[in-house]
């Protein structure tokens, strides 16, 4: 209704949407700023609740100066929510927004010369939650690890796996061995040819990354790589080269970028006849097209490549390619203080096992490098990543099991239970936060911000813990327990499903 009188898509109203402090004048509450409106927010406000119709869900509606208060039947409301979080159960939340559709999320690609560490990390989990979120809005959604295993460094890694290697030690811990490897030829800094082995290196580096993925509680669809483009690699020079793009000088090949209000041109190969990453970047988009017609790729890399990505982008524009508005670059920010070729790089397999001697250990850490927003970039601290204290992780996982314990303890849940019980404000506040849950995924998809879900939990869990002593269970009437039970259930199932959406296993007990 207050779409069609406003004006206003209903994604934004439903944003906008909040619990008053009190509940003088209704049940929840939209400031007029928040809609965007032209105009006199007192006037537009005023306007709204005198042309607005109630009916049974929604009876009455009020101006207070710049604010619409909504008075909502309190019992059918909270039926409906709570009857419809359990109809859907761990699908509760999920749209149909992308069906018919697919999307690409690339994330991760380690290098495969180097042992998975603490950088990658927010790729992964950044990247994992992207690709969960695509899934819950009904997108046809594909994760794909892109590895990078291509140029002199490889070459580097096989002079030095023939000076170095032992194949004892490759079997035995082929990442450690390989990392080893790589720190000590770029040490040397040799320049000697030997033979390289590169898919052998490639394949037994990605069973070790698929251990550490699987303690990550992360699956990918499908493992790529710039070693594997071919004929994109080459389709896409020859296009560069009809739709005369590529500027030869001295030094290389490039594409002239500065018109377009770009910092640097491209570069596309070197005087040698090495291919540079864009042309291969290319080539793996016009072969990835190729083969999954997609209707969205998202790359999940960090705000350092953030030039690059506009040169492709920019690239794939010029080609006049059909599809070239299809590609998106999600930035996060880095985490400083490491180096692989240094040996200052912390590795994850150590992170996880420091980790595990506390508590539960990489839920403690994504949730951690979740709550901020992804462009911030942080410094790697060893006391951050073991600390039990603040509002995350443990907190949320605790949340979760007390809400299992309590099920567990008690009589099996009456989905008709008489709701009109729960009169409570606390109660109020939490089956409002459960209905919420859809539209914060909803909202979520156009930002890709993961600190929208940890932020929506913890809000979530602080009421729930707010409700444990003023609205019990146990040592209650029949019909206020089942009530009170059916809303908590409703609280767990909505919970895990936002772990799940972050990636993690919601725990059942601590």
């Amino acid at each position: 209704m207050l779409s069609k009188l406003s004006g206003v898509s209903a994604e934004i109203i439903v944003s906008a949407i909040d619990l008053p402090k009190a509940t003088t004048y209704g049940d929840l509450i939209i400031t007029m700023p928040r809609l965007r409106l032209v105009g006199n927010p007192a006037q537009l406000a005023q306007s709204f609740a005198e042309k607005f119709k109630t009916d049974e869900a929604v009876t009455s509606v009020v101006a207070t100066g710049y604010c619409l208060n909504f008075r909502v039947n309190r019992t059918t409301f909270i039926h409906n929510v709570l009857s419809t979080v359990h109809r859907e159960g761990n699908k509760y939340g999920w749209t149909n927004e992308g069906t018919g559709k697919r999307a690409i999320v690339e994330f991760s690609s380690p290098n495969t010369a180097k042992p998975f560490h603490a950088g990658h990390l927010r790729s992964t989990i950044i990247g994992n939650f992207i690709y969960n979120l695509y899934k819950a809005n009904d997108w046809d959604a594909i994760s794909m690890n892109y590895l990078d295993d291509w140029g002199k460094q490889y070459s580097m890694l096989a002079i030095g796996f023939s000076r170095f290697g032992s194949e004892e030690k490759l079997a035995a811990n082929p990442i450690i061995h390989l990392h080893e490897i790589y720190v000590a030829i770029h040490a040397e800094a040799s320049k000697d040819p030997s033979i390289h082995d590169e898919p052998r290196l490639r394949d037994i580096s990605i069973v070790k990354y698929n251990e550490t993925y699987a303690r990550l509680n992360i699956k990918f669809d499908n493992y790529s790589g710039e070693s594997l483009v071919g004929k994109g690699m080459e389709k896409a020079i020859k296009m560069l080269e009809d739709a005369g793009l590529i500027v030869e000088n001295n030094v290389a090949k490039i594409i002239e970028l500065a018109q377009c209000k770009l910092e640097e041109d491209a570069v596309v190969q070197k005087s040698d006849e090495i291919t540079l990453y864009l042309t291969r970047d290319v080539g793996a988009a016009i072969e990835h097209y190729e083969k999954y017609k997609f209707d969205k790729i998202i790359y999940v890399v960090s705000s350092r490549q953030g030039l690059y990505f506009k040169q492709l982008f920019k690239t794939l524009e010029l080609l006049k390619l059909p599809y070239a508005d299809r590609f998106q670059h999600i930035n996060y920010g880095v985490v400083k203080g490491m180096s692989t070729r240094k040996g200052t790089a912390v590795f994850l397999n150590d992170m996880l096992m420091e980790c595990k001697a506390n508590m539960q250990s990489h839920a403690r850490e994504r949730q951690k490098d979740m709550s901020a927003r992804r462009i911030k970039d942080y410094d790697f601290d060893w006391t951050r990543i073991l600390s039990l204290e603040g509002d995350i992780g443990p907190y949320l996982q605790h949340a979760h099991t007390h809400l299992c314990s309590l099920e567990h303890k008690s009589n099996p849940v009456n989905l008709d239970a008489d709701v009109s019980i729960l009169t409570e404000e606390t109660a109020r506040e939490i089956v409002t936060l459960i209905s919420r849950y859809p539209d914060v995924l909803s909202s979520t998809i156009q930002t890709l911000e993961p600190c929208t879900v940890v932020q929506y939990i913890l809000k979530l869990s602080h009421a729930i813990s707010a409700a444990w002593e003023a609205i019990m269970v146990h040592d209650q009437p029949q019909d206020i327990a089942d009530a009170r039970l059916l809303m908590y259930s409703s609280a767990r199932i909505v919970l895990g499903n936002a772990l799940i959406m972050l990636g993690l296993d919601p725990v059942q007990c601590m």
